[in-house]
């Protein structure tokens, strides 16, 4: 009699997996590993794997698939390098984070139409320049100045969130002092003495939106003050400059070189007050050098002139030692300026100001009039947060997923960019890159653009001519989109040639 069931001999292998419906048969010959990746970053995207969710075991999936253990490993080791998962020993290899969805586009309102790519960069950049990049649809975004929102400890946050609101009392819930809460001005200055060499007491702090408004603040307070220009380094940040020039001051520019600002320049301009990003200049990276440092001491001194210090990104540093801030040892001249934007989000606008006390005043009374003082409940969430560690861990895990990005940029230029000279890659969170060829960086950053690339022209951060280049951002893309946006930077250039 016949049976119905053949031998399995004769039946056909099937190379699938139940997990994730996983069919090996569409993968590209030469290229499972590649494959198994993408799928697997589909599924932690879309939430088919939630972060916590663990992954099957190499030797279990590859033998699903018929496939060798080599090629699920090295699967899982790329989800590790971008930073969706991690490897925990014994209790195998878990999701740990979920790829930055692509920001949504806002409808416009009427004749409020996103420009073109080309149409962004035909003109000089204005007020809302940087508003109508974040809103430009991008496959690959590279802007400067983005952490890693991917990796924000949403985990400690929340455990942080709750252990306030179980302790705070009904008083807590009502207006705040406008120099910010006590326990978070507390932490700041603790932070500020571990992690920048500052000494300074809590008294002394005023907590603000984010650096963006420390800047405004501080320039209504100088203009008020009868202080009508701020000197600014040259290249330097197109939106330090913006916030100042809104505040209807003067920015003469002053040259940056490997060393730093060239305080020889800024005495000849006689301006009284200069706006700097020494520990990590912006875009360039260069650290200010000893000599230059001893300089400006002495112009500050001789001048009785005001540095204000914007220390935005000081504490990601890679391969260099780390530099104390100006205002660790010139307290009386220098307007310290920091935030968590480059820390944790930039969507908590949580900053801090360390005035000179010719201000300090001032200053918490244009903050009183602007907005009586930063939401509470965020400052005590973040003091917590602070105070129990949880900063400087955090700062570690980034340390870590940075480096791989950098090098997986660093790589990329090498391969894909080989005449473009690198700028600032020891720290921070961005790098950048020059040209010696004549032709208009923002030709570039538009024709990358229109490939679903969005780059930063440096000429956008330069007020005097200078060598073409880009800003680009690593910290908040993976090392593969990183290595496709460069490719794709290096087909536009070619184009363009």
């Amino acid at each position: 009699m016949n049976r119905s069931n053949p031998h399995p001999s004769d039946q056909s292998i099937v190379s699938g997996s139940d997990f994730l419906q996983l069919n090996i048969d569409d993968a590209p010959t030469g290229g499972r590993s590649d494959w198994l990746a993408q799928q697997l970053r589909l599924a932690i995207s879309d939430h088919r794997l939630p972060v916590g969710s663990r992954l099957p075991a190499t030797r279990v999936l590859a033998g699903e698939l018929r496939v060798s253990r080599g090629v699920v490993t090295e699967a899982y080791q790329r989800l590790i390098e971008d930073g969706h998962a991690a490897g925990r020993g014994r209790n195998g290899t878990i999701v740990v984070a979920a790829p930055a969805a692509p920001p949504a586009v806002p409808r416009p309102a009427p004749g409020d139409s996103p420009l073109p790519p080309r149409a962004l960069f035909a003109a000089a950049p204005g007020a809302d320049i940087f508003d109508r990049m974040r809103a430009a649809p991008a496959r690959i975004d590279l802007t400067p100045g983005v952490p890693d929102l991917a990796a924000f400890p949403r985990a400690a946050w929340l455990r942080a969130e709750r252990s306030v609101l179980g302790s705070l009392s009904a008083a807590g819930l009502g207006y705040a002092d406008p120099r910010g809460t006590p326990e978070l001005r507390h932490a700041i200055a603790n932070w500020l003495a571990r992690n920048r060499a500052i000494r300074v007491d809590p008294g002394e702090i005023l907590i603000v939106a984010g650096t963006a408004q420390a800047l405004s603040l501080l320039g209504h307070v100088l203009h008020d003050a009868g202080i009508s220009t701020v000197a600014v380094e040259d290249p330097g940040s197109l939106g330090a400059r913006q916030h100042l020039r809104n505040q209807r001051l003067d920015t003469p520019a002053v040259p940056v070189d490997s060393q730093g600002v060239r305080v020889d320049v800024l005495a000849r301009t006689a301006t009284p007050a200069v706006l700097l990003t020494p520990a990590h200049q912006f875009p360039t990276g260069a650290v200010l050098s000893g000599a230059r440092r001893r300089e400006l001491m002495r112009w500050a001194t001789e001048n009785d002139g005001l540095i204000i210090e914007d220390d935005y990104d000081a504490e990601h540093r890679y391969d260099r030692p780390p530099v104390p801030a100006l205002r660790s040892v010139l307290p009386d001249h220098v307007c310290y300026a920091g935030s968590v934007s480059k820390l944790l989000a930039p969507a908590l606008r949580i900053g801090w100001v360390l005035a000179p006390p010719k201000y300090r005043d001032t200053l918490v009374a244009a903050k009183r009039f602007a907005d009586l003082g930063n939401a509470a409940l965020p400052q005590q969430v973040l003091a917590r947060f602070m105070e129990s560690g949880q900063m400087e861990r955090q700062l570690r895990h980034l340390r870590t997923r940075h480096r791989r990005r950098r090098d997986a940029m660093v790589d990329a230029i090498g391969t894909h960019l080989p005449d473009a000279v690198v700028h600032g890659a020891a720290a921070g969170l961005h790098l950048t890159i020059t040209f010696d060829t004549e032709f208009a960086d923002t030709d570039l950053a538009a024709a990358a653009l229109v490939r679903g690339v969005k780059v930063q022209p440096l000429s956008w951060h330069s007020q005097r001519p200078s060598r073409p280049g880009l800003v680009l951002g690593y910290a908040a893309s993976t090392p593969t989109d990183i290595s496709e946006g460069v490719a794709t930077l290096g087909a536009a250039l070619r184009r363009l040639s």
